[in-house]
Parts: structure tokens; C-alpha cells; sequence
């Protein structure tokens, strides 16, 4: 053990929705010796490193939300970044964690001691000592970038959406875009009136749906926010209708039959040019990649301003873009809308387990877990948003509140028993994994088409197969048959 090393029961790393949720359970079981170790400078995770113009969630603002800490009076139906920024902010407060909260103090490294210890490495060089980990590091924390040959070389202004440089003046600048995922058709349409010439370099291009946003009016403010059955029942009824989504991407994928003509009416109304409208056009089924939201995206797109472009980027140069053929697109400043590397499950965090074998290694064949949310082999470590525990269909929050629950109930249930350790028994490991298998091999995701929910040996390791409650029902009670108690110091 390291000397003067200090301890705590357990250490956790990340303070979004996934750390906030946590702490929660945590202090409801009685375990109030833990630590919040936040990288940023501030709580609220994806939330505080995305402020790109425009930036909005895509699930209603009502069931973005936690369930014990619900906000009453969101101002549009789907809510702006700094209202979710601000929320965050104000959970941490009421929920009394602030104290627990380690700002500036990332975590690089976490190795099993077989004493029973966790040593948590920062990257200041201090080490830290937990009984147990929970990584909620996030799913959308580290930016993904396009492998363009020669970025490094590009003299203009270059960053990625998720650090937005707000320093750089776009008024009158000659900009390109690549990626047209979640996060572009979000800032495409704030930037397009600012830019010259805006060129948007698009790959595939997305299946996108109405979003209908808009602003509350004052008098259903002020019912969600005076009358607590009506804003339950809001909830409740915007979830179940998320929910009924679930079908077409996992039951019955011929349903996504019905997406794919809502989205071309969509588009047919927005984009009166036939051959503009045709590049515009997926050739994949909806649902296999991301469905996004836009009300304003296609128009922006079609103004004089904007050109979409198609040919894949061979270079970066000085000044610009060298794409296929040999065009140059001259331009100040490239904007990466490229997402996040979803695979690097723990981000960049380094994870050895019993016997020295690191959860890179376990998951070189594909990311695995116990329901998402435990390794064997690792014990006392917890996974938030671990494999296969993303939506495609409805709110995050869902799952993440079963899992903060869950994993709350399993270190009750090793200190009731008078354990040190817990994990999954293999064979638990196995099955759920299997059954993972067998529910994806029939979804919407097992079409064809690639996507950032595929990893690179083309399996699903990202997304939820079926529907939020089913997850939520499964982890609201432990099946201890199904886990490894056992003391510290040598293996259950």
C-alpha cells in the first residue's frame, strides 16, 4: 500500500448524470465515504464540453431528467445545453454531494491491489485507494476526429465540436464541416447565417425526422411546475411513447418502413431541388445508423451560402481541403462534427484486474459485460453506461438510474454478508452476453450498414436490444446466484 495514500470506500470517477445518480444511491444505502473525481473544472460532463451553438438534447426536456430530482419548469419541449448544464449544477447541490466533489482530478489508472485495494493513479501523480470503482467516465466524453492526412498541417482555425473555440469569429469566413451526425445538423443551421461560404462534407448522409421543438407556454410552465400529478403523468406519457419506438428497432424492423416515409416527407417538404434532395437521400434502412432530429437542417442547406459536398477528403493542406478528383476548397476555419469514439468505453482510463489482466485485454475480442455494468475478473469495479447500455429510442436517464440502483444494492449486498468483494460468476458473464447476441442478430442494426454502433469487428457493443423498461425491470433486484462474494486478499 502506498504510504499516506489516502482511502476512501469508494472512488468515483466522472460528475454527469452517471456520477450525480451514483452518489445518490450511495448516500441512500449509507455509504458516505466515497469520492467524486472530476476531470473538468466544473460538474455536468458532456453537458459542460459541448457548447457548440444550437446545442440541444434530442429526448424531451421532462424525461431528461433525473426521476428523484425532477426539474419543473424546462423552457422548451427539448432542452438547450445551458438549461441541462444549469440543472446539473443545481442537482449537485440538492443532492448534498458537492463536499465528495474533486474538480481538476482526473483519473488515469485504476489497478486491483490483492489486498482488497483499488489504486486509483491521477494524473498529477497522486494515488488515491478505493475498495471499490465506479467509472461513469461517460459514453459521449472523448471526442472522436476524422483521420484526415496532413490535419496538423491546416494554418486556419480548426477544432472539434465538442471544444468549441468561441474566440473565432465566424462572420464572413469561408467554413467546411465535416460530419453531419447528431451534433452538426444541431450547429449547421446557427452558423450558416454567420459564414460566406459554408461547405458541409457529408459521407452518408442521416435519416432525419421532425423535431417540433418549442417553447412551453407560461400556462403549462406553470402547471408542470404547481401541480406534481400532472408533471408524473407528463412523464410518465412522453416515456411510454419513446418506449413503443423500441419495437421497430429490435421486434419487428419492418416497421422502420414507417420512419423511412415520414423522413422522406420530411425531406421532400424541406428540399425542392430533386437532385439536391437525392444526395440528401439514405440508402439504408432508418434505425441502422442514428435517426436524428432537425426542424431546421435542410433548410440551411439549401441556402446560397451552402454547398453539400459529397466527394470523400483525400488531405488536409494549408489553406483547405483536397478532396477526390483534385478539388481544393479553399477555407479559414474546418469544424469537426465527427462524434465520439463510443468504444473507448472508459475513455482513457487504464484498468487492471486480478492477476494482472487488463480490461483492454478481456475485451479484445469485443466489450463485454454482466449487465453492462460488471467485469469478472474485476471485482468491486461498476461500469455506468457500460456495453450495450446505449438508446437509440429513448432517455439515457432510464438506465442510468438502474444501474446507480443497482450497484448501490450490490455493495449492500457484500457488506451484509460480510464480503469484501463482489462480481459476476463467468457463467452470468456468458449468458447475458449471449442473450445480447441473439436479441441484436434480429434488430434494425444487423441490416447491413456501418455505424459508430458497431465496433471494428462489426458487433453491437453500444446499444440497449429492447426496450428501457425491460433493463430497468431486470436490474431493479440482485440475483445474488449470479455473483462472486468473497473476502480480500485471494480470489472468491
Amino acid at each position: 500500500m502506498a504510504a499516506g495514500a489516502r482511502q476512501v470506500e469508494v472512488a468515483i470517477l466522472g460528475a454527469g448524470f452517471s456520477g450525480l445518480a451514483v452518489a445518490r444511491e450511495l448516500e441512500r444505502t449509507g455509504l458516505c465515504n466515497y469520492a467524486i473525481l472530476e476531470r473538468g473544472g466544473s460538474v455536468g460532463g458532456t453537458w459542460r464540453d459541448n457548447s457548440y451553438p444550437g446545442c440541444a438534447c434530442d429526448v424531451p426536456s421532462h424525461l431528461y431528467s433525473l426521476s428523484f430530482g425532477p426539474r419543473p419548469d424546462w423552457s422548451r419541449a427539448y432542452a438547450p445545453q445551458p438549461e441541462i448544464r444549469a440543472y446539473l449544477e443545481a442537482c449537485a447541490d440538492a443532492l448534498g454531494v458537492r463536499p465528495h466533489i474533486e474538480l481538476g482530478r482526473e483519473a488515469v489508472s485504476a489497478a486491483w491491489d490483492e489486498a482488497g485495494w483499488w489504486r486509483v493513479r491521477l494524473r498529477s501523480g497522486e494515488e488515491l485507494l478505493a475498495r471499490a470503482v465506479v467509472a461513469a467516465t461517460g459514453a459521449l466524453s472523448n471526442p472522436a476526429w476524422a483521420e484526415l492526412p496532413g490535419r496538423e498541417r491546416f494554418r486556419g482555425a480548426q477544432f472539434h465540436s465538442a471544444g468549441w473555440d468561441h474566440g473565432f469569429d465566424l462572420a464572413g469566413r469561408r467554413v467546411a464541416v465535416v460530419g453531419t451526425g447528431a451534433s452538426a445538423i444541431q450547429f449547421i443551421p446557427r452558423i450558416q447565417p454567420l459564414a460566406a461560404r459554408l461547405y458541409v462534407l457529408q459521407r452518408t448522409p442521416p435519416w432525419i425526422l421532425p423535431r417540433r421543438d418549442r417553447a412551453f407556454r407560461p400556462w403549462e410552465r406553470a402547471l408542470l411546475r404547481g401541480v406534481r400529478p400532472a408533471r408524473w403523468l407528463y412523464r410518465q406519457a412522453v416515456f411510454w411513447r419513446l418506449e413503443g419506438r423500441a419495437l421497430a428497432f429490435v421486434e419487428h424492423p419492418a416497421l422502420m418502413r414507417l420512419v423511412a416515409w415520414a423522413a422522406r416527407r420530411h425531406l421532400a417538404r424541406a428540399v425542392r431541388d430533386p437532385a439536391l434532395r437525392e444526395r440528401l437521400t439514405p440508402r439504408y434502412r432508418p434505425g441502422c445508423k442514428r435517426i436524428l432530429l432537425a426542424d431546421d437542417y435542410y433548410p440551411a442547406i439549401t441556402r446560397p451560402n451552402v454547398e453539400l459536398v459529397t466527394a470523400p477528403i483525400e488531405g488536409v493542406l494549408e489553406g483547405g481541403l483536397r478532396l477526390a478528383g483534385g478539388r481544393l476548397l479553399e477555407v479559414d476555419a474546418i469544424i469537426h462534427g465527427t462524434g465520439f469514439a463510443v468504444h473507448r468505453h472508459l475513455g482513457g482510463l487504464s484498468v487492471t484486474g486480478r492477476g494482472g489482466v487488463t480490461l483492454s485485454e478481456r475485451w479484445r475480442g469485443g466489450a463485454e459485460a454482466y449487465l453492462g455494468t460488471m467485469v469478472a475478473g474485476f471485482p468491486n469495479l461498476f461500469l455506468m453506461t457500460g456495453p450495450n447500455t446505449g438508446l437509440g429510442h429513448n432517455s439515457m436517464l432510464v438506465m442510468i438510474e438502474g444501474q446507480a440502483r443497482w450497484i448501490a444494492r450490490a455493495l449492500r449486498l457484500a457488506r451484509r454478508r460480510g464480503a469484501a468483494t463482489v462480481e459476476p460468476r463467468e457463467e452470468a458473464e456468458r449468458e447475458w452476453a449471449e442473450r445480447i447476441r441473439r436479441r441484436t442478430a434480429r434488430s434494425v442494426w444487423a441490416s447491413g450498414c456501418r455505424s459508430w454502433y458497431l465496433d471494428p469487428q462489426g458487433r453491437n457493443t453500444t446499444l440497449w436490444p429492447g426496450f428501457a423498461s425491460g433493463f430497468r425491470a431486470r436490474l431493479a433486484r440482485l440475483r445474488p446466484a449470479e455473483l462472486r462474494l468473497g473476502p480480500a486478499g485471494r480470489a472468491a
